[in-house]
C-alpha cells in the first residue's frame, strides 16, 4: 500500500491528513443490525440519559452554572476532572445527533453546551476547578489539576460537533477554539514548558487541527509530545513513569505507568508523527505498540495489571484476578491502535480493536446500559455484591456493574466510542474499500478518483461466520474489495464473483475486478471454539487455558455450574476444564466439560503430594465474557486449569 493524502474530513473522530488509509465516517457507514446494532439502541435510549442524569444528581452540570453565577468556590461538586466527564457526554451526544439525527438528543445537547459556554472567561480559559475564590490559582497543580486533560476531551466534543453538524449554531466549536487559542498562548514555545500530568490534549489538538484547518494547534500537540518525558512534572511515590514523564517519548520501548494514560499519550503522539511527516517517532510507537501487546496485555485486550497507580506491570505480569483492565485503558487502546492501523494499513491492529471492542467495551456497560464495569477482572473469586442504585460506587471495588461511581470516567468513555463506532468499521485507499470490522453495515463512499463504491454487508457475527458483501455499484474501473482475517481465522475460506471458493490465511485477503450491481463476494470465518494456551512467562495462568470463539472470550460462570448440576456452594475455584472430552456447541453456546474437586484440607497448603477428590464432572456452557455478571452475583473465571 502507498502513502496518500486526505483532503476532505470525514464524519470520524480520527480523520488524518496523510496516511496508508482513510477512515470512513458516519455519513458514509451505517450500522444496520446484528449485535454492534443493538448495543448502540441501547446506549441512545438508555445510556446517554443515565449519563446525564447522574452529572446532574452529583453536580458536575451545575459546576458550569455555578461558576457563571460567580457562585462556584470550595464546595464544588465532584472530582478535580469532572469537567471532562461533561464534555465526554457532550461528545457521545454529537455523535449520535450524527448517527441518528435524534431531535431530542439535539436539543439536551445545546441546552447542556449553553451552560458550558457561559462559564468560559474573557481570555479563553474554562475549568470549574480552578481560578476562584476559595480555589487553587491556574496551572499550580499540573501534576494532578488535568486542567489541559479537560480541554482535550471539550476539543474532542467539538470535533464531533464540527464533523457532523459543519452548520451549527450552539456555539461548542467556537467554545474549543478560543480555549485552545488560550492553550497556545499559555503553553507555546514562550509560555509554561511543562505539559500535564494527564496525557490527553495532544490528540485533541491534533484532532482540532485536523478539523479546523488551524496548525498552531498541531504545533502545540508537538510541543507537548517532546516536553513529555523531560522531567518537567514533579515526581511522586508512583515515580514518573505513572505519567510518562520518565523518558521521552521517542526513546520509550513500550507502555508503562498509568494504562489510560499511556495510551492516549501514544495515540496523541502517532497523530503528531503522521502530521509532522515524523517517520522516527512514528516507529517508535510502532515498538512501542508490539512490545505491550506481546508481554502486557489481556486475552480480553485490557491492560492494566496494577490497582495501585492503576497502571500496566512489567514484561507477562497478568494476573487474572486482580487485573484492572479498566474500561479507559481499553477505550484508549483502541484510539492508539486505530491510528496506527490508519498510518500503516496492517491487519494486526484490527485484531486488537476487534478483541478489545468485544471484550473490554462490550463488557463494561449491563445489558440495559444503566450499569457499568470500571475494572474488568479475570477471576472473581466471591460471589459480588449488589451495589446501591441510588449512590456512587468506588470504582475498583464494584463486584458487580454499578449504576455510577465517584470516579466516573468510563460511563461516557464507552458511551462515545459506541455512538461512534461505524467509524471503526471500514476504511478506503486510492485503489478501494477495506473492512476491518463484521457487522450489518451500509457502506457508501468513493474514491479519490470518483468512483462510487456501494456495498451492505451481511452477517450475524460474531455467531455466525459468514461474512456476506453485496456490491450495489456499477464500476467503470477495476477496484479492491480487501477483508480483513482474523489472525485466530485458520481454515477461512472465500468466495468471489467467478471463482471457486479459495482459502485465505489469517491476514488479509483481496478481490480486484470491475464490479458490477450484485456481485457478492463472502468470507467464511471458522467460529468454532477454541482452546488458547498462555504464553509459559505468564506465570499466573501457568497450567490454565482459555476458551475463545471467534472475536469472544469465553468465561466459565458459577450460574451456570450450579445449573449444570454442580452442588449449589460450587465454586469456580474447584474446576478444572477436562480438555480430552473437547468442546461443542448447544443452542449456540460453548459447552465445555469440567471436573470438580479441591485438595482434602490440611493444616499446611504444601508438600510432596495434593491429591484432589474427585467429584465428577458436569457438562457445562460457557459464557461470553463479556456477558457474565448479568444475572445476579456470581464467580467466573476464563482461564481454567486442566
Amino acid at each position: 500500500m502507498t502513502m496518500t493524502t486526505t483532503t476532505t474530513r470525514p464524519a470520524t473522530p480520527v480523520a488524518p491528513s496523510r496516511g496508508v488509509l482513510t477512515p470512513l465516517g458516519l455519513d458514509e457507514v451505517r450500522v444496520t443490525g446484528g449485535f454492534w446494532a443493538h448495543r448502540q439502541e441501547v446506549n441512545a435510549d438508555a445510556s446517554l440519559a443515565h449519563i446525564e442524569h447522574w452529572m446532574e444528581r452529583e453536580g458536575w452540570i451545575g459546576n458550569f452554572d455555578a461558576a457563571a453565577a460567580g457562585t462556584l468556590g470550595p464546595g464544588r461538586g465532584g472530582r478535580e476532572f469532572s469537567d471532562s466527564e461533561v464534555y465526554k457526554l457532550l461528545e457521545a451526544m454529537a455523535w449520535e445527533i450524527g448517527r441518528t439525527g435524534d431531535a431530542a438528543v439535539e436539543a439536551r445537547f445545546t441546552a447542556l453546551v449553553a451552560r458550558v459556554a457561559a462559564a468560559q472567561e474573557p481570555d479563553g480559559y474554562l475549568n470549574t476547578n480552578f481560578g476562584r475564590t476559595g480555589q487553587p490559582a491556574r496551572y499550580t497543580d499540573l501534576e494532578w489539576g488535568h486542567e489541559l486533560y479537560c480541554y482535550g476531551h471539550l476539543f474532542q466534543a467539538a470535533v464531533a460537533r464540527l464533523r457532523t453538524r459543519p452548520d451549527a449554531t450552539d456555539g461548542l466549536v467556537e467554545v474549543a477554539r478560543r480555549a485552545a487559542d488560550h492553550v497556545c498562548a499559555t503553553f507555546g514555545p514562550d509560555g509554561i514548558r511543562s505539559v500535564c500530568g494527564h496525557p490527553e490534549v495532544e490528540p485533541a489538538l491534533v484532532e482540532l487541527g485536523r478539523a479546523t484547518g488551524e496548525r498552531r494547534y498541531v504545533d502545540q500537540a508537538a510541543l507537548f509530545v517532546e516536553r513529555r518525558g523531560t522531567g518537567t512534572l514533579a515526581d511522586i511515590e508512583l515515580g514518573r513513569s505513572y505519567y510518562q514523564d520518565d523518558v521521552p517519548v521517542r526513546e520509550a520501548t513500550v507502555l508503562r505507568g498509568h494504562a489510560v494514560r499511556a495510551n492516549y499519550l501514544a495515540a496523541g503522539a502517532v497523530d503528531v508523527a503522521v502530521e509532522t511527516d515524523d517517520d522516527e517517532l512514528l516507529a517508535a510507537l510502532t515498538a512501542q505498540w508490539e512490545n505491550t501487546v506481546a508481554r502486557r496485555t489481556y486475552l480480553t485486550g485490557g491492560q492494566g495489571a496494577h490497582h495501585t497507580g492503576e497502571a500496566f506491570g512489567d514484561d507477562f505480569v497478568l494476573p487474572p484476578d486482580r487485573a484492572y483492565s479498566e474500561t479507559c485503558a481499553g477505550v484508549g487502546s483502541i484510539m492508539f491502535t486505530w491510528r496506527l492501523l490508519l498510518a500503516q494499513g496492517l491487519p494486526r491492529y484490527g485484531d486488537l480493536v476487534e478483541r478489545t471492542l468485544y471484550n473490554v467495551v462490550a463488557t463494561s456497560p449491563s445489558h440495559e446500559g444503566t450499569a457499568f464495569y470500571y475494572t474488568n477482572t479475570l477471576h472473581m473469586r466471591r460471589p459480588g455484591t449488589v451495589p446501591a442504585d441510588d449512590v456512587a460506587s468506588p470504582r475498583a471495588s464494584s463486584s458487580l456493574r454499578a449504576p455510577w461511581f465517584a470516579v466516573s470516567c468510563c460511563p461516557p468513555n464507552v458511551a462515545r466510542t459506541l455512538a461512534s463506532l461505524a467509524a471503526l468499521v471500514a476504511t478506503r485507499d486510492d485503489d478501494g474499500v477495506q473492512l476491518h470490522q463484521y457487522v450489518p453495515a451500509q457502506v457508501r463512499t468513493a474514491l479519490a478518483d470518483g468512483t462510487r463504491v456501494e456495498l451492505d454487508v451481511e452477517t450475524g457475527y460474531p455467531h455466525d461466520g459468514l461474512v456476506r458483501v453485496r456490491v450495489l455499484s456499477d464500476s467503470d474501473r477495476e477496484w479492491t474489495l480487501t477483508l480483513r482475517v482474523p489472525g485466530w481465522a485458520a481454515g477461512a475460506s472465500l468466495v468471489a464473483p467467478g471463482e471457486s471458493p479459495r482459502d485465505v490465511a489469517p491476514g488479509s485477503v483481496a478481490v480486484t475486478r470491475r464490479f458490477a450491481v450484485g456481485d457478492v463476494v463472502e468470507l467464511r470465518l471458522p467460529l468454532v471454539p477454541r482452546v488458547t494456551v498462555p504464553d509459559p512467562r505468564i506465570d499466573a495462568v501457568r497450567g490454565c487455558v482459555a476458551v475463545e470463539r471467534g472475536p469472544e472470550v469465553l468465561a466459565l460462570e458459577s450460574v451456570d455450574l450450579v445449573a449444570a448440576g454442580a452442588p449449589a456452594d460450587a465454586d469456580v475455584a474447584e474446576a478444572r476444564l477436562d480438555v480430552d472430552a473437547g468442546l461443542r456447541e448447544v443452542d449456540g453456546r460453548v459447552v465445555a466439560r469440567v471436573r470438580l474437586g479441591v485438595p482434602e484440607d490440611r493444616t499446611w497448603p504444601y508438600g510432596n503430594d495434593q491429591d484432589v477428590a474427585d467429584e465428577g464432572a458436569v457438562d457445562v456452557p460457557l459464557v461470553a465474557y463479556h456477558d457474565w455478571a448479568n444475572r445476579g452475583p456470581s464467580t467466573m473465571r476464563v482461564w481454567l486449569p486442566v
